[in-house]
């Protein structure tokens, strides 16, 4: 795992949208908590390249079944709880700073495979309205989720 000098994991999120401005909403396995699909950077990968694996192991979906629209001008941090930070890893990790980008889709939806990775991130999957995932998400990540959210607002095709 890739840790910045400032206890940082570099990471990507991804707002994929539709014809009609809704964004992908996603249930982790096992869990009542949603978000948008996201993951980190490996040391030989650029954000896009990330982005672009990440989007196929937690979707199923390849680089033609979307359009590229934007991506954050510059990486947003959050840091985790307290309780969710491994103080025997080391380097220690205390967040992540992530590039966001934003997609639209350009297939059908039934192109999405949650189970595309022999160990699925999702369990679910809805279109909804582009700011009902800041109600939804965990509280350390809304911050981020603004920022993401409030730059790309513009990008989003309806």
């Amino acid at each position: 795992m890739v840790i910045d000098s400032d206890g940082y994991r570099p990471n990507v999120g991804i707002i994929l949208s539709n014809d009609e401005g809704r964004v992908f909403w996603a249930r982790r396995c096992g869990q009542d908590a949603w978000q948008f699909p996201q993951g980190g950077i490996r040391e030989s990968e650029s954000p896009e390249q990330a982005m672009f694996r990440e989007l196929r192991e937690e979707t199923g979906l390849l680089p033609e079944h979307v359009e590229l629209i934007a991506c954050t001008k510059d990486w947003l941090r959050y840091k985790l709880p307290k309780h969710m930070i491994r103080k025997n890893s080391h380097p220690v990790c205390i967040g992540q700073k992530q590039i966001w980008f934003i997609l639209k889709l350009v297939c059908d939806d039934e192109e999405v495979d949650l189970s595309a990775n022999r160990k699925p991130e999702f369990d679910r999957w809805v279109w909804v309205d582009y700011w009902q995932p800041m109600k939804e998400v965990v509280f350390f990540k809304r911050d981020v989720y603004e920022s993401a959210m409030t730059e790309l607002e513009t990008f989003v095709k309806v």
